[in-house]
């Protein structure tokens, strides 16, 4: 895998749910109740639970354990939703984003969130659990979705984040055949990267030119989501989202790393922090914001695809000036340029036209970007200064970054 370097666009669409299935990139911390195993209960489809009377709706969410995933969890489950997201298996739990919703599935009359074992990989995995689940709304934010990784790992990548997009989506529709009268609400996660070099603003319309093997596969989940629609008759959108971050964004995407330097720089555990192209230009939004654009998609009276965007652009050092200015501090004085963060083939500026979601949505973005900075901010110091009490104690040994 690469350093974490400075991937400033990669995986709008699904944060970081990297991987082949549902699972995020952390792989440490995670849901320890029960038997110790997040599926426990709900790890065969022959033994889930009965859905609580009345009958709630249900979404089935791959890429639950990314920040996108984490956050549509939250959002569903207030409005009501029972929510069953499918993981990929791993020898460590990958689970902390989704602690402090997870409740024993044997508490059945509360547990409102199960985690299944399945793999965008594994097409088998995918038709049994909507078979068993029998979900209204499936959200597919699972993907490989570093773009510079995706260089490393091509084959992968296309396997897992345009193959995959269309094992489920023949999923739904062999399921759908062989259960008449069934309706399932089917979104893609799309990505702004699939714009690429097409000059901004982009908008639904805009043609796409790819410059990474992730954006490319992007593109190709992106028109098999719509052939589905118009050979089958599926309700399937597209969301493409620009760059949404948050404080669960992972550690290797080049904002949380920007926030993350900052907050250890703060209290001394850090004094460097190394960088690729800073001119680059980003349409940087609050992840908490776009997973209500995902939901009102398939809340419509007919499917479509719509651009999430907060219809502003800032380059990767405006991001530093915010940041470290946020926290008394001058950026010029940490960060050093390092070519190897530097892709093959690089996406300059990419903002997004978000007019039409506005107006058929009525979506709007919350979080200013200033916002969205001071958040990130905040939490990476609070985050730091709990490292430095087990550094000061000798718990743990500093060993990131001069």
């Amino acid at each position: 895998m690469a350093s974490p370097g400075n991937d400033h666009a990669a995986g709008e669409s699904n944060g970081d749910n990297c991987h082949a299935a549902a699972a995020g990139s952390e792989s440490n911390g995670g849901v320890r109740v029960g038997s110790g195993d997040p599926t426990s209960a709900a790890a065969d489809p022959a033994v889930v639970p009965p859905s609580i009377s009345p009958r709630r709706r249900i979404a089935l969410v791959t890429g639950i354990t990314g920040q996108d995933g984490s956050y549509l969890t939250e959002f569903l489950l207030k409005k009501g939703y029972e929510v069953h997201g499918l993981i990929r298996r791993s020898s460590n739990f990958n689970t902390q984003r989704l602690n402090h919703l997870y409740i024993d599935p044997h508490n059945s009359t509360k547990a409102l969130m199960k985690l299944h074992y399945a793999d965008l990989t594994d097409a088998s995995s995918l038709r049994r659990w909507i078979d068993a689940l029998l979900p209204d709304e499936v959200y597919n934010l699972a993907a490989q979705s570093h773009v510079a990784v995706s260089f490393e790992v091509p084959d992968y990548t296309a396997d897992v984040v345009a193959t995959g997009a269309l094992r489920l989506l023949e999923a739904v529709r062999s399921h759908l055949a062989s259960h008449p009268g069934r309706s399932v609400r089917y979104y893609q996660a799309g990505s702004s990267e699939m714009f690429g070099s097409t000059p901004p603003p982009q908008s639904e319309t805009t043609p796409f030119h790819p410059r990474s093997p992730y954006a490319a596969a992007k593109v190709a989940a992106h028109w098999y989501t719509v052939n589905y629609r118009e050979a089958y008759g599926l309700f399937t959108c597209n969301g493409i989202l620009f760059n949404h971050e948050s404080p669960r964004r992972g550690e290797n995407f080049v904002t949380r790393k920007i926030t993350r330097a900052v907050g250890r720089i703060r209290v001394g555990l850090q004094s460097k922090l190394f960088l690729g192209n800073l001119t680059a230009s980003r349409d940087w939004g609050f992840a908490g914001d776009y997973v209500e654009a995902m939901w009102l998609m398939l809340q419509q009276d007919k499917p479509d695809d719509y651009v999430v965007a907060t219809e502003e652009s800032h380059t990767v050092e405006e991001f530093l000036e915010v940041a470290f200015g946020y926290a008394g501090l001058k950026w010029k004085d940490h960060v050093v340029i390092d070519k190897r963060y530097f892709r093959p083939a690089e996406v300059d500026n990419l903002k997004g036209d978000s007019s039409k979601a506005r107006r058929e949505l009525g979506w709007r973005p919350k979080v200013s970007f200033q916002q969205l900075v001071q958040m990130m901010v905040d939490e990476d110091t609070e985050l730091a200064k709990r490292e430095k009490v087990l550094v000061d104690a000798g718990y743990i040994d500093p060993h990131q970054q001069p």
